[in-house]
């Protein structure tokens, strides 16, 4: 079955807005994936900074998803959605960046979803999602979506 936006929607009861197209499927790519203020990357490419505590607390991502960051000033959430039993979540991992928000494993694809941004899929893996930050000058901020 083609996973589509109206699907991921009607899934989470989380609401898209009109102007994205709702019937074409979701890519299922690996590798990095950005989403307004996310950055999505495997492990395995982060590594040497990003490491999961041996104590982490790890959650089921339920079929309605995980909200894994809000919008700045309360805005739009990205969500984190999985097929019941397919992926867990935790937040337990330290970032020599300071940007991990957390990690999830995936045994199915999965999917980021955003209002504004649409959604994007994952291929089953281990993944870090991180904030993204922008360059000004000399100052670094982190990107409000």
């Amino acid at each position: 079955m083609t996973v589509t936006l109206a699907s991921l929607s009607l899934q989470t009861g989380l609401a898209v807005l009109d102007h994205l197209e709702q019937s074409v499927g979701i890519p299922v790519v690996d590798g990095l994936q950005a989403q307004g203020d996310l950055i999505v990357i495997p492990l395995s490419v982060v590594a040497s900074s990003v490491k999961v505590g041996a104590d982490a607390h790890w959650t089921d991502v339920p079929a309605e998803g995980v909200e894994l960051l809000r919008g700045a000033a309360g805005g739009n959430p990205h969500t984190l959605v999985a097929d019941a039993g397919t992926c867990r979540w935790t937040r337990g991992v330290t970032d020599a960046d300071w940007l991990a928000i957390g990690v999830f494993e995936s045994s199915a694809p999965v999917y980021l979803l955003h209002p504004e941004h649409g959604a994007t899929g994952c291929v089953p893996g281990t993944y870090v999602v991180r904030r993204q930050r922008e360059q000004e000058g000399r100052r670094s901020r982190l990107v409000a979506d």
